[in-house]
């Protein structure tokens, strides 16, 4: 194998590598926001945002809400 292929193989190794570490923490949940939404409504039954959030900070909103 000569050098520059040996280089391309290195590169693109090590671009699926990154590619694939990235996906789930990414572009899955951009791709399944409506799971993501669900899962938040689920682990934020029964919290009162007012009392957990530090004086004069923001409450809490979706982070999936888009504008």
């Amino acid at each position: 194998m000569s050098g520059n292929a040996r280089a391309v193989v290195l590169f693109g190794g090590f671009a699926a590598v990154l590619g694939a570490a990235f996906y789930p923490i990414y572009f899955r949940p951009l791709l399944n926001t409506e799971e993501y939404r669900q899962g938040q409504k689920v682990n934020r039954t029964g919290m009162n945002q007012e009392e957990i959030q530090p004086g004069g900070m923001k409450v809490w909103s979706d982070p999936f809400n888009r504008k």
